[in-house]
């Protein structure tokens, strides 16, 4: 447990933090209306669009969660040379992160994902993307900017989204670098990657991810304690956390008893980048003096504030205080 001062002097904390971020970067597109009518060309709906929103997606909004929350963060990652990576880049710009670690690829599209919503409900996701692993060239440059440009951040969290930034050299180099500058290391990977981040301090899955990763299924409070003892081993880190959606989390190490935190009682409006928050927070969270559980126990507090609302979806300082109800 965490008492009512505890949580909001580490909340408090959060602003100002230097969080740098290394992943897949991507452009969130919404376009938003009415459904009124089935198309007479084809048994599907018309959605009449009465707006248009971007928002920073993938690797993005991690950078969006962890500025929201008051950290001065640094961007790597790879866009392309075209409107969607030029928007993206200027909206992260816009919101105050440093994107000189960016790298533009003229030989790749900026991921885009476009969310059609009818009535503030998702009918449709329409993705645009390259998933083959970035060019030598462009991974060079990447790993030139990490090792020039973290000296003053307090962690490295590496938001990976399988579309191709996260290589094994780029994985390795980042770990490498972060750790000789004895910085943080944290990281939501996609299965397919998980092997890549042996070093990590922390990493964190959900549970659909985890159990794709372990032997039987993850359906008890015991069986998410064998695989994240089964996990850490694996993948050679110190804490493995999973995302339990109605269930909460759950958070422990190679070793000892694993620990999980249940969820708070809210409307879910949408699901979307709660993973994101999560590991946002708890590097946050970490990074200024917290424990594992205390982390734990404000993260789960910040993915209830955000699957309230439509959308990929940031949590506020300020909304994080107000949802203390303990």
């Amino acid at each position: 447990m965490i008492k009512a001062q505890r949580y909001q002097d580490i909340v408090k904390r959060f602003e100002r933090l230097n969080v740098a971020v290394l992943g897949d970067l991507m452009l969130d597109e919404y376009l938003w209306g009415r459904a009124t009518r089935i198309s007479p060309e084809a048994p599907v709906m018309v959605v009449e669009v009465d707006r248009e929103t971007h928002a920073p997606g993938g690797a993005a909004n991690v950078v969006a969660n962890l500025m929201a929350l008051g950290a001065r963060v640094r961007v790597f990652g790879v866009v392309g040379k075209d409107l969607a990576g030029d928007r993206l880049v200027s909206e992260l710009k816009h919101h105050g992160a440093d994107t000189a670690g960016i790298v533009f690829d003229p030989q790749r599209r900026t991921t885009r994902k476009t969310r059609v919503l009818a009535h503030n409900q998702q009918a449709l996701r329409i993705d645009r993307e390259e998933t083959d692993a970035i060019a030598d060239s462009t991974a060079e440059g990447l790993i030139g900017r990490l090792s020039r440009d973290l000296d003053d951040c307090g962690a490295l969290l590496i938001s990976d989204y399988a579309k191709g930034v996260l290589t094994p050299v780029i994985a390795a180099e980042a770990i490498k670098i972060a750790g000789q500058k004895g910085i943080l290391r944290s990281a939501n990977p996609k299965p397919i990657n998980a092997q890549l981040l042996a070093g990590c301090n922390i990493l964190s899955f959900n549970q659909l991810e985890a159990g794709s990763l372990t032997s039987g299924p993850i359906d008890s409070d015991q069986s998410v304690s064998h695989a994240i003892h089964q996990l850490a081993r694996r993948l050679e880190v110190e804490t493995i956390v999973i995302t339990r959606g109605a269930c909460g989390l759950s958070f422990g190490g190679a070793s000892g008893d694993a620990h999980h935190v249940p969820a708070h009682p809210v409307e879910v409006a949408d699901v979307a980048g709660a993973g994101d928050t999560v590991i946002s927070v708890m590097t946050m969270a970490l990074v200024v003096g917290a424990s594992l559980e205390e982390s734990a126990i404000i993260a789960n507090h910040a993915a209830a504030c955000v699957v309230q609302k439509v959308g990929v979806a940031t949590v506020t300082i300020e909304e994080l205080l107000n949802d203390w109800d303990d």
